[in-house]
């Protein structure tokens, strides 16, 4: 099931499918560590449209909503 990363739950992990952005956001992103075929886990959220903490690369990082609406995962739920 791919998901934006918004919708992720706290602690399910996925893999990056695909940045739905342009080239500067796209830029930032990767910049940070977050790219296609990366494994990722989401840390936490805050309750209304916060930034989304999430783990990449046994790195943390927190992304803000809008970008964060833009980063589509493949995750595996039951």
């Amino acid at each position: 099931m791919v998901v934006d990363l918004t919708q992720m739950k706290p602690d399910e992990t996925g893999i990056i499918k695909e940045l739905c952005g342009g080239c500067d956001f796209t830029k930032r992103v990767q910049g940070i560590g977050v790219r296609p075929g990366k494994r990722i886990r989401k840390v936490s959220s805050h309750f209304w449209r916060g930034p989304q903490t999430v783990e990449v690369d046994n790195m943390r990082v927190a992304i803000g909503w809008g970008m964060a609406k833009k980063i589509f995962i493949e995750v595996e739920r039951e």
